[in-house]
């Protein structure tokens, strides 16, 4: 992802867009969030659906006055649950069934598009065979370790993701900021076969579908969308946790080439200093400067295509972090977790 130049394309079309957000209890975010969608520049056919999930606040009324300004509002208001379906799938699954348009275009309550032209950018990327187009969902930068934390993960898991699918193996997307064909959801069965796990509305789903031939990812910046970050390092553990608890259910291909991974870069720093106590510290101290250079060509780069180099500073430091991360988020491969919507 790093070294990758966008392709030149000598067609541009514009497609009618559908773009949905599911909503529980989430008025604050959309009074903040909702008119950076409604607003978007793009002069084709499109409309904004919000699935207002059995929400016990003012969302309801929010979305009504919403409605009375903006004509492509789509409101869908669900008052039942479904059992067994936990998490958001099933409101999600409501609100793709109800789009207009063949391409749907999704992100959450809590999120705002960096530009007026997310959905103009983001379209842009299908052609004939194209049915997935993967977007960067980041944070918005705020003063604190936690932050920088939150957005260093959220950087982290973006560079996989994408390099995956440009080596021809796409794996996930994030719901924050992702897109398919209606028919690409329909053809497989919607959520069907993931409908009892928790989270995976995002990454299960594109793990099912995608194929090196009919994914695309973009990282023009004004396809990025922002999020506001936990304030709670307990609250974003809990996050972390319910997404984590997803990566069982990849493909044994992915499972094995992530876990490797991780388990390479959790063993580094440990085997780094028994190295250099035990073996020989030029050695250690030698390898150790030539993944120094390596990755922080790599992480400049990558950090520079996504908006993030404010972290490039403190990369080495959030890297040694890393180990504490594995160590705090490995047992959720295992642990069963609480069937709650968010």
């Amino acid at each position: 992802m790093a070294f990758h130049k966008e392709e030149a394309r000598n067609k541009m079309q514009q497609h009618p867009v559908s773009v949905i957000i599911c909503a529980r209890d989430e008025a604050g975010n959309l009074t903040r969030n909702l008119p950076g969608l409604l607003v978007q520049q793009y002069r084709s056919t499109h409309e904004v659906i919000v699935v207002n999930h059995n929400s016990q606040d003012e969302t309801k009324y929010l979305l009504d006055e919403f409605h009375k300004q903006f004509k492509q509002l789509h409101i869908v208001n669900l008052s039942q649950e479904a059992v067994g379906i936990p998490g958001k799938k099933y409101p999600l699954s409501i609100g793709i069934k109800e789009a207009k348009y063949g391409i749907v275009l999704l992100t959450d309550a809590d999120c705002v598009p960096a530009s007026e032209h997310w959905i103009e950018k983001m379209q842009a990327a299908y052609d004939d065979k194209i049915e997935i187009v993967l977007g960067y969902g980041g944070y918005f930068k705020k003063k604190g370790l936690l932050n920088k934390l939150i957005r260093f993960e959220a950087f982290h898991i973006a560079v996989q993701y994408f390099s995956y699918a440009l080596a021809g193996m796409p794996y996930m997307g994030v719901g924050r900021n992702l897109s398919y064909k209606k028919d690409l959801f329909l053809k497989n069965k919607g959520f069907s076969s993931i409908n009892h796990v928790l989270s995976g509305d995002d990454d299960l789903f594109i793990n099912k579908v995608a194929t090196p031939e009919n994914t695309r990812i973009i990282l023009d910046e004004d396809t990025f969308t922002l999020s506001e970050p936990k304030k709670k390092f307990g609250d974003w553990m809990r996050q972390k946790m319910r997404h984590n608890s997803t990566a069982k259910y990849y493909k044994p291909k992915h499972k094995f080439l992530l876990n490797t991974y991780s388990f390479s870069h959790f063993l580094f720093y440990p085997l780094l200093v028994l190295s250099a106590i035990f073996v020989d510290w030029r050695i250690a101290l030698g390898i150790f400067g030539i993944r120094l250079i390596i990755q922080g060509i790599i992480y400049y780069r990558a950090m520079k295509r996504l908006k993030e180099y404010d972290l490039f500073a403190w990369w080495w430091l959030l890297d040694i972090w890393m180990f504490f991360y594995y160590l705090i988020f490995a047992p959720t491969l295992w642990k069963k977790q609480r069937k709650t919507w968010m």
